[in-house]
């Protein structure tokens, strides 16, 4: 047991980490010159879908590698159970919480996308 929330913590701890190193080349992309944009009109344009799209598409990403992580864990979580019923029901619920929570963010996407299309 000792041994699983250890290996959970540590994956918590790479993912925080990596987003945490991420953010300055986030806020490098963003830039700080603005010179010269009061001659280009709106200024690339007012469609935001690719934008609503590109960010979808990033957590989505973001959120099946966790759905995957968790999916290990709790299969982990199974293997080292070794017979004990109450172990093997929490790994049991944590892959049905995983997969429920998987379809969720999946209609999730198909609402967004829906609406999006809807306005275009």
């Amino acid at each position: 047991m000792l041994l699983v929330r250890r290996t959970v913590q540590q994956a918590y701890a790479s993912a925080l980490s990596t987003f945490v190193l991420l953010l300055p080349a986030i806020a490098y992309a963003a830039g700080s010159d603005l010179g010269g944009t009061a001659d280009v009109p709106l200024a690339g344009g007012t469609n935001i879908r690719p934008t609503i799209l590109k960010i979808l598409n990033t957590v989505l990403s973001f959120l099946a590698l966790l759905a995957v992580i968790f999916i290990i864990v709790a299969g982990i979580r199974l293997i080292v159970s070794q017979g004990e019923d109450d172990q093997k029901d929490k790994a049991k619920k944590t892959i049905i919480y995983v997969a429920v929570g998987l379809i969720v963010v999946l209609i999730a996407k198909v609402i967004v996308t829906y609406v999006i299309d809807t306005f275009k």
